[in-house]
């Protein structure tokens, strides 16, 4: 197979490498999405926990006015996959909660984050299971030539797909990315204000932020999730379970709530964000290109799209 006659691959299947592929399809190039998970949606991550999906990514949706995202995002609302949610989040800390700060409109997703995911894959082809070992010169994925290679990951994991002394190697190698545990707590009924959305946390070493997850998909579960410190995570990577306690103890603090919930579950980030999100909306060097939220700063779902979209429109001229 020649490079002319195989499609432009994408690796990655989050909202980044699904808006490149989509920016490309609908330039009339050939495309495919490659991506190790067994379903479309990166850190748009959901995950059925006792009958329900939980999100354990990206907390929220935000879209500036005006931009293309914004579209995106109306038309999710107007097909009942997303919903506005809150403008409106508390601060907490140690001692409590503290006060209420306001915000640009967040959105959720009543069937989780990863049923974005889903929708952003529609028509596409996309070849879940499917991990590549190795993106080189040519440029080439796994030995295949192909016009175009694009890593749509972190930083780091995409270093690890191609060669260190080459261009591409060292655009990977530079990011630096923090780890994070996301916590779900799960109680018989809701143990906290009613009129809380979600919180962040201050001066905690345990906890950055806690998400109502019944509240922001809109089904009132008494859910929590909470995000830690990248501190707690990095302690934690090889056995997550052990960082529960803490957590479960933070978020009781932090919350005012007396009791420990009655479940547990930890997902574990190993790059869960950005320590410097590049102020450019994407890397492209001898047919290899590198996009996502840690492009295109600041490090959020419209960021990721908008930088995957940039791209893809780049490599489609």
């Amino acid at each position: 197979m020649t490079p002319d006659s195989a499609p432009v691959t994408v690796i990655g299947a989050g909202v980044a490498g699904l808006a490149c592929a989509r920016a490309l399809r609908d330039a009339g190039r050939d495309v495919q999405v490659l991506d190790r998970g067994r379903a479309p949606g990166g850190r748009l991550s959901s995950r059925t926990v006792r009958g329900r999906p939980v999100d354990l990514g990206a907390s929220y949706l935000t879209a500036s006015d005006g931009s293309p995202f914004a579209a995106v995002v109306a038309d999710w609302v107007d097909r009942g996959l997303a919903r506005p949610w809150t403008d409106t989040f508390a601060v907490a800390g140690p001692e409590g909660l503290r006060e209420r700060t306001s915000g640009p409109l967040r959105y959720g997703a009543p069937g989780g984050s990863r049923s974005l995911a889903t929708d952003l894959a529609t028509g596409l082809t996309v070849r879940p299971g499917t991990t590549v070992r190795a993106v080189s010169a040519g440029p080439a994925v796994d030995g295949r030539a192909v016009p175009a290679a694009v890593l749509a990951m972190p930083g780091p994991q995409a270093a690890r797909l191609l060669d260190p002394a080459g261009p591409a190697g060292h655009l990977a190698a530079a990011e630096t990315w923090h780890p994070a545990l996301a916590v779900v707590l799960g109680w018989a009924g809701r143990r906290w204000p009613a009129d809380l959305h979600g919180a962040f946390v201050h001066d905690d070493p345990a906890v950055e932020w806690i998400a109502d997850d019944g509240d922001r998909r809109g089904d009132a579960a008494p859910v929590l999730v909470a995000h830690t410190t990248a501190s707690l995570a990095a302690d934690h990577l090889d056995e997550p379970a052990a960082a529960v306690p803490a957590v479960v103890a933070a978020v009781r603090s932090a919350l005012g709530i007396e009791v420990d919930p009655e479940w547990t579950e930890v997902h574990r980030w190993t790059f869960a964000r950005p320590a410097a999100p590049r102020e450019e909306p994407f890397g492209l060097v001898d047919g290899i290109g590198l996009c996502g939220d840690g492009w295109h700063a600041p490090a959020k779902v419209e960021g990721a799209w908008s930088s995957g979209t940039a791209l893809g429109r780049a490599l489609a001229r």
